[in-house]
Parts: structure tokens; sequence; C-alpha cells
């Protein structure tokens, strides 16, 4: 029996370490497989900027980069498209830029930020063309720069204005009869009218006015500078719908020709002086960023964290700012001695008050030991200001959304609904009266009412003190701008609530001078992901939204959003922006 045991643990072993062999084997194949590797740019390289591709914050991986297909690269973030199209002004195998704009699925802050990446590289005498079948009015916002645009002579320029449409579902939850049981703080909170009003509120219907308002006047404004044409005339045509046609794009100027897509590419190869039948070496951006070295080098370090998503408690995952996660990054960045100061990238709407409030205070015990600066991104409002209000200094694009200081919660009353449409009934017991308050089973007593309202007013007090001492600014005076009320970034600029206007470069350029560094490297957070951690994690979840997207559609995909956020948020006070703000 004992030689038994010991040829059946001798070969238990073996097996144990050949499989550990096996799986180290196969894990070395496939990083050998995925990891990167330099491509050539290539002689007279055009970039192709693709506007229909959504840039996140931060670099998205690609776990097929590489593995069969020269198509297939990481996707670049924001930060890193801005650095490159500075970096391709320099390059000489670079001539220009063509920019796709036949759709934009980025938020206007980030447009922007690229669209003043595409000006610097102007100044540099390389050419810009821009081209689309049909060009949606926030793709020509970043088109309007090129020298050259051009459309399908069957396609067109979509010039029609602005428009935000929103979900309510306040008749619907009354049909099934179920209770939002509403509490919140700040008469232009909007975020829970979708579920207590039917339609728009005079507030919620000024504040979104104003946005837009601002948003089409940019476009106006920008558009005239840029095309030498009149404001006034531009508005007309809006107003008039006089844009129809492809025709009409060319009669009021917005395009300098209708051109086919071999038309437009024969006119290029003539600026490049190559042959009828060569091939344009047009340069995917995505590739570029493996073919070159655009990130800065040096001895000293910064810190960048980018916080991109919703904000919630506990971990989160990829796409979410978990307040656990973060707060232990900015941690990290503090407690090193090597890092000089730490540049914290927000582009998020908002989320757990709690959650808010604990990167709040580890930003706040930051700026103790190093500079904290702060760059706002497409929307930094509500949870996403409330954590950066006691920065050293905010920078933000003049489009981005910002403010909503206010504070809500939701607890769903289900019982009429279970009982008098599905049948179900609830019991059970309990050691103290409000034991089962979070229970959706019931209504909420007039005492746990209270409680709850007194909770938001409570965290509603402590966020505008937040930033009235953050900002240096009067409690009254953050009340009257406050109220849960969302702003652009200039006017944030106006109120105090921001210092400068600028990208994430500038903010970075602020944080190195702060610390009398030219010659510094950052450190960006979160850290790249293993291999594993993409392959299984986030290249999983990201397949299965584009799935679920590509079955009900976009704008069903947009209702599905907004009941998933109604989910995410019973029973937890929020700091969040409206449930959606897509601007058509």
């Amino acid at each position: 029996m004992g030689n038994f045991f010991k040829m059946f643990f001798a070969s238990l072993l073996a097996f144990v370490v050949i499989t550990l062999l096996l799986l180290i084997v196969l894990i070395a194949v496939i990083g050998g497989l995925t990891s990167s590797k330099k491509t050539e740019t290539g002689a007279k390289a055009v970039l192709v900027l693709d506007l229909g591709q959504l840039y996140h914050e931060q670099k998205q991986d690609n776990p097929l980069a590489d593995l069969g297909t020269d198509e297939q690269y990481d996707i670049p973030g924001v930060y890193d498209l801005v650095r490159m199209i500075a970096h391709a002004g320099t390059d000489s195998s670079v001539k220009g830029i063509f920019i796709k704009c036949g759709s934009n699925v980025n938020g206007f802050s980030t447009s922007e930020e690229i669209r003043s990446s595409l000006l610097q590289f102007k100044k540099t005498g390389k050419f810009i063309y821009a081209y689309g079948d049909v060009i949606p009015q926030k793709a020509y916002y970043v088109a309007n720069v090129a020298d050259k645009i051009y459309c399908n002579p069957q396609g067109g320029v979509d010039w029609k204005g602005f428009a935000i449409e929103e979900l309510f579902l306040k008749e619907a939850l009354d049909k099934l009869e179920i209770e939002p049981q509403i509490f919140y703080a700040g008469k232009f909170k909007s975020a829970t009218e979708p579920l207590r009003e039917e339609k728009m509120t005079e507030a919620n219907r000024l504040q979104t006015t104003e946005l837009l308002n601002y948003l089409f006047n940019n476009l106006l404004n920008t558009t005239a500078t840029e095309r030498n044409l009149d404001s006034s005339t531009l508005r007309k045509c809006a107003n008039e719908h006089l844009i129809r046609f492809a025709s009409d794009a060319l009669k009021y100027r917005l395009v300098d020709g209708l051109k086919y897509d071999d038309e437009l590419k024969d006119e290029i190869k003539q600026r490049l002086k190559i042959g009828k039948y060569d091939m344009l070496n047009f340069v995917p951006i995505a590739k570029y960023a493996n073919a070159v070295n655009f990130k800065k080098t040096g001895k000293d370090r910064i810190a960048l964290v980018y916080a991109e998503g919703d904000i919630v408690d506990g971990k989160g995952n990829n796409s979410q700012i978990g307040g656990v996660t973060y707060r232990s990054y900015i941690r990290k960045a503090r407690l090193d001695t090597d890092v000089k100061a730490i540049v914290i990238r927000i582009n998020s709407g908002g989320g757990s008050s709690m959650a808010s409030e604990n990167l709040w205070r580890e930003i706040t015990v930051a700026r103790k030991d190093k500079p904290v600066i702060i760059s706002f991104g497409d929307v930094a409002a509500s949870g996403g200001y409330y954590l950066s209000c006691n920065a050293d200094k905010i920078f933000t694009e003049s489009n981005t959304i910002t403010g909503s200081i206010g504070v809500f919660s939701i607890l769903p009353n289900m019982q009429k609904f279970f009982k008098n449409k599905l049948g179900i009934t609830f019991d059970g017991v309990k050691t103290a009266p409000d034991a089962d308050e979070l229970s959706i089973s019931k209504p909420l007593t007039e005492m746990q009412k209270r409680f709850f309202q007194n909770e938001v007013d409570s965290i509603y007090f402590t966020f505008k003190t937040r930033v009235s001492d953050g900002r240096k600014l009067d409690m009254a005076f953050v009340d009257s701008i406050g109220q849960g009320r969302v702003w652009m970034g200039e006017n944030g600029l106006k109120l105090g609530l921001v210092d400068k206007i600028g990208g994430l470069q500038d903010a970075v350029d602020y944080a190195a001078k702060l610390v009398k560094s030219s010659d510094y490297r950052l450190m960006e957070y979160p850290e790249p992901k293993t291999l594993l951690d993409i392959l299984l994690g986030q290249y999983k979840k990201s397949l299965s939204i584009q799935a679920v997207k590509d079955e009900i559609g976009e704008d069903n995909f947009r209702t599905f959003t907004t009941i998933n956020h109604l989910k995410e948020m019973v029973g937890i006070t929020q700091t969040r922006l409206p449930f959606d703000f897509s601007i058509n």
C-alpha cells in the first residue's frame, strides 16, 4: 500500500509540473504572437483619422492585434491620438491627414481636443482632407478645419441644428403600478425626471436649451471662421433647412466639391505627385501608434490617472470608476517618492456619492504631498465634479459638461406590481422597525421617507461645502449655481468652478511647470492589462455589449442603458447626471 501511495503522489506531482510547464509555454507562445512589434510608416504617408471610431480616454487593447491580419491594432486613447497628431507634424514621412467624417461617435469635448490638435498640425503646412458620403454636424465640427472638404455627389451635409430627446417612463410605471419613491436636492437635478414626470420640467428645459445653443453656436462660429462664411447665413441654412442635397452643401460652401471616393483619392495622389496606378500609403491612426514613439521620456515621473465611466462603490469594472480601485491608484502615486505630481483625467457623469466622497478625500490627502491637477473630458459633472473640486488646478474644454451639484436617491415600491400583475406577495420577520427599509416589496413609511430625504439633504450640504472650501466660493453662491444645474466648461470658468480652458496636454504641461521639470515621463493608471485579463475580461465584455447593440439597435440600446442605470441606482444615494445626454 505504501508503494501505491508513493507512485500515486509521484505521478500526481509529475502531472502538475508538466501541466504548469505546458501552461507557461502556451502563455509564452500567445504572448509572442500578440506582442507589439513595430510597423513601418512608409514614404509619403497619409494618416487616416476615422471619426466613426470611439476613442476612450485610455488605449483599448485588442487581443487580436498582430494576430493574422495587418489591420488589427490597439485602439489609441484620446491623449494618445493628440500626441500622435503632434508627432506627425514633425514626421517627414507623413505628408498629410485624411479625415473620414461620415460619422462621429465621440463626445464634444473629445472632438474639441482632436480638432485643436488638427489645427496645430495644419500650421506645419501639411494638408488635411476630409470626406464623407453624408457628413453629420458633429463630424463636420472637426472636419471644418480641413483644407478641403468633399462629400459624395449623392450624399450631402446634415445641417439642421442639434436636438436632445429624453425618455420618460412615468406613465409606464403608473400602468405597471410601480411607485419610484424619489428623493432629491436641487430643482435642476433632472436625473430623476424620467421616473417622476411625463415631460421636461421648465428648469431642465432651460439648462438643456442653453447647452444646445452653446454647442450649435460653437459649430456655426468655428465653421464661419474656418470656411470664411457668415454665421448668420449658416444659421439660416439650418432654420430654413436649405441644405437638403449635396448640391446645396456646395452652393453654400460647406464643402469644396462633390466627389466619389476614387476621385478624392486621385486628387490626393496628384497632391503627393505619385502615379495614377500607384497605391496611396494610407496609414490608420492605430497603425501609426504602433510605428512611432510619441510618448515623452525623462527621469522625473508624473502620474496620469484616467478616470472614465460611472463612479461606483467597490472595485468596479473596466468601464467604471471603482471607488476602491481608483483610491488605490491615487494613493500609490502619492506614496511613490519618485512621482512629482498627479494629473487625473475625469470623464464621468458621476454615480455613488460615497465613492465620490472617498475619492475627494484621497485627492485632498495627496495634495498635501504633491500637486494634483485635474483635466475634464466630455463630462465631469455631479460626482465627477465632487471628487475634483479640491484639486490644485482644474482644466476643462469650453464645451465640457460640468457642475450638476446636486443629489438624489431612488427606492421603488413594487408591492402592487408584484401582487396585482404577477400574483406575488411577500412576508417576513425583523428585529427592528426599519430593518427592511430598503425592501422594494413595500412602500416606505412617512418616517422612513423623512430619513431618506434628510440623508439626501445632508449629502447635498456636504457637496456644497466641498465646493465652497475647495473653490473658495461663498456657500450661498455655490447653492445658487448648484441645484443640480449643468454648465458648459466656458460658463464654469466664469463661475469659478474651474480654472483654465485647455486639454489634457495643457494639464500635464502645467503639472510639469509646477514641479519645475522639463525632463519627465508619465506613469499611466490603470496600468496595462495582462494578456489573460484582456482575453478573459475586457474583450469578452466588449463583444457581449456589441452583440446586444447589434441585436436591438442603437436607439433601443439607449433605452436598455437607461433602465440598467435605474437598476444600479436603487437604494444608493447618487451624485449623477441625467440619464441620457445623447445629442442628435
